[in-house]
C-alpha cells in the first residue's frame, strides 16, 4: 500500500518553519518525511537553504517520523566519506528511520567549491562509485579505497548504523532508472511514469520501493495559489538539463521568465478542490509509486495540513 508523506524544502522555509510543518505533517495524518538538500535555493523568491544535516538532526528530536533526503548530492561539494558520517549519525537519531536519497546533483549546488561540472555520464560513475564507498563505511568497518574518482584512506564510522541503511538513487530517465536498479536499494523520481518505473524494475529494481515526490498549493483562492507557485517555484516546468546545468539563482530567475502563469495553472495542483488534490496525488500509487510526498508551497500552512488531515489523506487511504 502506497505511504504518503510530506515534503519540507529547504530551499523556501527557514528551518523553524521547517520543524513546525514537520510536527503538523504528523499530526495531519503523513507517515514520513522528505527533505531537499541545497546549497543555494532556485531562485531569490525562495530564499533559504538551511543545511540538510542540521535539519536532520533536529527532525529527529522533534517528531517520531522517518526521514529521507529527496536528495543529497554525495560526488562534489561533499565527499562520499563525510556524506556517510552524515547518513550515518542520522540514521542513528533517528533509531534506524532513516533513508539516504542520492543523485547526480545539480550545478547550482555542487559549483560552489569551483570543481568542474562534470556530464552526465561521469556524474553517474562518481555516483556509482560514491555510493560503493558510502556501503563500505556503514558497515562501521575500516574502509580505504582507491578508486576513479575518490580516495579513502583507513576510515572508519565509529558511530555506524544500527543494521541496514537503504540507499535510494533518483533518475528522471531510463538510464538512471537503469542505474538506480542497479545500485540502489529504491528508486526517487517525481513524475508518476509508469515507464520509467517499469524501466527501474528491468534494470534490476524488482521489489525495490519507488518514491516520488509533486508540490500543491492549497488555497481558497485559487488565482491567488497560481501566481504564488509562478512565483516561487517556476523551475518546476523547465525543460530537459536545464535544472542540472545552470548554476546560480539568477540563471533560474532568467529561465523562468520562459514559464508563464498558464503553465502553472494547467501543470500544477491549486486551489481547494480536494477531488483534484486526491486525483493528483493517487496518480502517483497507481503508476506504482510506494511513497508520495506532497509539499504545499506558500504560506498557507494551516489551511493545507487541516483539508488533507480531514479530507484528502482519509480518501487516499480508502
Amino acid at each position: 500500500m502506497t505511504e504518503y508523506g510530506y515534503f519540507l524544502s529547504c530551499e523556501e522555509f527557514t528551518p523553524a518553519e521547517l520543524i513546525d510543518q514537520a510536527r503538523r505533517a504528523q499530526r495531519a495524518g503523513f507517515t514520513r518525511l522528505a527533505i531537499s538538500d541545497h546549497f543555494h535555493p532556485w531562485n531569490d523568491a525562495q530564499g533559504n537553504s538551511p543545511f540538510v544535516w542540521s535539519m536532520i538532526g533536529a527532525l529527529s528530536q522533534a517528531v517520531d517520523l522517518p526521514v529521507t533526503t529527496l536528495v543529497t548530492c554525495p560526488t562534489v561539494r561533499l565527499h562520499p566519506a563525510v556524506t556517510a558520517q552524515a547518513a550515518a549519525t542520522s540514521s542513528v537519531l533517528l533509531g534506524g528511520r532513516f533513508t539516504l536519497g542520492v543523485g547526480t546533483g545539480e550545478a547550482l549546488n555542487e559549483h560552489v567549491l569551483g570543481d568542474r561540472w562534470p556530464s552526465f555520464d561521469d556524474r553517474a560513475a562518481m555516483l556509482e562509485e560514491a555510493v560503493e564507498v558510502m556501503r563500505a563505511l556503514f558497515t562501521g568497518r575500516q574502509v580505504s579505497h582507491r578508486g576513479r574518482h575518490y580516495t579513502v584512506d583507513n576510515a572508519r564510522l565509529y558511530t555506524a548504523p544500527d543494521g541496514p541503511l537503504p540507499v535510494y538513487v533518483s533518475g528522471f530517465g531510463p538510464n538512471a532508472a537503469e542505474l538506480a536498479g542497479r545500485i540502489g536499494d529504491g528508486f526517487v523520481t517525481m513524475t508518476p511514469d509508469a515507464d520509467l518505473v517499469a524501466a527501474f524494475r528491468e534494470g534490476g529494481g524488482a521489489g525495490k520501493p519507488v518514491v516520488g515526490g509533486v508540490k500543491v498549493c492549497w488555497s481558497s483562492n485559487r488565482e491567488k495559489a497560481v501566481d504564488t507557485v509562478h512565483r516561487l517555484w517556476p523551475t518546476e516546468l523547465l525543460p530537459g538539463e536545464l535544472a542540472q546545468l545552470l548554476p546560480t539563482p539568477a540563471h533560474f530567475e532568467q529561465a523562468g521568465e520562459l514559464v508563464t502563469r498558464d503553465m502553472i495553472d494547467d501543470a500544477v495542483t491549486c486551489g481547494d478542490d480536494a477531488q483534484q488534490h486526491i486525483d493528483t496525488v493517487r496518480g502517483y500509487a497507481r503508476a506504482g509509486f510506494d511513497e508520495v510526498y506532497v509539499g504545499q508551497v506558500g504560506p498557507d500552512q494551516e489551511v493545507f495540513f487541516d483539508a488533507y488531515r480531514e479530507l484528502v489523506l482519509p480518501a487516499l487511504r480508502s
